[in-house]
């Protein structure tokens, strides 16, 4: 039963060939369902896999709650993503899905991985194949972010495949085990490992240093693929840093050490810069850009806390970031594809013409921001609550920026909103068809959004119980 781990991983790559001989609805839409449908199913598959690779560390798959909610999550962002992109992209679709559908591959690929060695080759991947990704539309300043993009993400894999060398000799296989991998004490140079794994995972995730190739990136790489790169990709960096201080080191050995100090503070640094830089940001896209810089440290912020609250807070966010951002850049690829307005200031009454993408602009953007109903606000309670608890005389601290971040948010996503959909009496406007490529998608993120924050409870549930044996 193990083996069929292998599947979800497998389906994509056979999809991604056949989408260069028939790149049509009638074939893609339905293989990508088919393939949320098995990953839903390995959802009850248990027992490890092993392929054998190096001496003492084969490559190894296998399924835990953490699995669970990552593979199911990006299954649904690249469906949603991959129907979007057929009404949004005009030609070369097959060259496009041939590197969708690889991606999705090594992203399912991190889902699965048991030990490190399996999780940074799917890593690697996932970077090289994203790649043509930013470059589809192949201009000068599409080249110029493909180039920054790689070179971020392949400087951030160096510093994680230092540590992983410093931390191999420590570990049995370096696989991933519930409180940490350590069979040793933890030393001065295993600080340094985990200090560079979890920067350099940090640069995909979007977290100072290693941030600026979100806002180049971004608003060159073709709608779906900003989506994917926002909602999706930057979970990858998430979910490499929450393997490293969950299952290799562990909690303990990093607790109270300036490693968390140290991540701690870059966390809140990206949530506040990122969240300013996009207030100011014109370009519609590349604001939704620095607001990923900022809502994925969020994610960051938790993971570091230590304690259930922050932990249950942070992959909640992981979650409902995802939705939102996808749901998001969709909307802004519609706005983009049938008005051809890229400018927040060319926004002025798009809600008239557009209503659909643009209500769902505003739910997600209502729950990126924090308000109840909508799931982010039960995210960045629990975020709130774990730095209270974590740090009882500073904690203040973290939840006060998290707090001024999420006003930020709110200027920054909601001006579209109310500009769009009250322009005033004498504006004049006409009707722009949106088919259902896109009406789908939208629609059903933001019915996600709502129904999420209306029914965190059987995750946060699993959420608790998972902590539990991870701390």
């Amino acid at each position: 039963m193990s083996a069929l781990i292998l599947l979800p991983l497998l389906l994509p790559v056979v999809t991604a060939f056949l989408a260069r001989k028939m790149p049509e609805k009638k074939l893609l839409i339905p293989l990508m369902v088919l393939e949320l449908a098995i990953v839903i199913f390995c959802c009850t598959v248990s027992g490890t896999f092993t392929i054998p690779c190096l001496p003492g560390m084969p490559f190894m798959f296998r399924v835990d709650w953490i699995s669970r909610i990552f593979s199911v999550l990006f299954a649904s962002m690249f469906l949603m993503s991959g129907i979007f992109g057929f009404e949004y992209l005009h030609e070369k679709k097959g060259v496009y899905y041939l590197f969708y559908l690889l991606t999705m591959a090594c992203m399912l690929g991190l889902c699965y991985a048991g030990n490190m060695l399996t999780f940074y080759m799917f890593y690697e991947g996932m970077t090289l194949l994203s790649f043509p990704l930013v470059l589809h539309e192949g201009t000068e300043a599409s080249r110029r972010a493909a180039m920054k993009y790689l070179g971020y993400s392949l400087f951030g894999a160096g510093l994680v495949l230092f540590g992983f060398f410093l931390v191999s000799g420590s570990t049995s296989q370096a696989v991933f085990t519930e409180g940490g991998a350590l069979t040793v004490p933890v030393t001065p140079a295993l600080l340094i490992a985990a200090l560079a794994m979890i920067i350099g995972f940090g640069g995909k995730a979007g977290m100072i240093p290693l941030h600026d190739w979100l806002p180049t990136a971004h608003p060159e790489a073709p709608a779906p693929a900003s989506a994917v790169l926002s909602g999706v990709i930057t979970k990858g960096g998430v979910l490499g840093i929450l393997r490293t201080v969950y299952y290799l080191f562990g909690t303990k050995a990093l607790e109270g050490t300036y490693v968390q100090h140290l991540v701690l503070a870059l966390a809140l640094l990206t949530v506040f810069s990122g969240s300013m830089l996009a207030y100011k940001e014109k370009v519609l896209k590349k604001r939704l850009a620095y607001s990923t810089v900022s809502q994925v440290s969020y994610v960051v912020f938790g993971l570091m806390l230590f304690n259930s609250l922050g932990f249950t807070g942070a992959i909640l966010q992981a979650v409902f970031h995802s939705v939102a951002k996808v749901c998001l850049f969709l909307c802004a690829g519609a706005f983009i594809c049938k008005t051809g307005k890229t400018r927040v200031e060319q926004l002025y009454g798009i809600g008239r013409s557009m209503p659909l993408p643009l209500f769902c602009f505003a739910i997600t953007g209502l729950s990126l921001v924090g308000i109840p109903p909508f799931a982010g606000f039960v995210s960045k309670w629990y975020l709130a609550e774990g730095s209270l608890s974590a740090f009882p005389a500073i904690g203040w601290l973290g939840a006060a920026i998290l707090l001024i971040s999420a006003l930020l948010t709110a200027g920054y996503l909601l001006s579209p909103v109310s500009k769009g959909f009250f322009p005033g009496e004498d504006f004049k406007y006409g009707s722009v068809h949106c088919g259902w490529c896109i009406c789908v998608p939208l629609a059903l993120l933001a019915l996600a959004a709502l129904v999420l924050g209306l029914f965190p409870a059987r995750l946060i549930t699993w959420l608790a119980g998972l902590s539990a044996g991870l701390m």
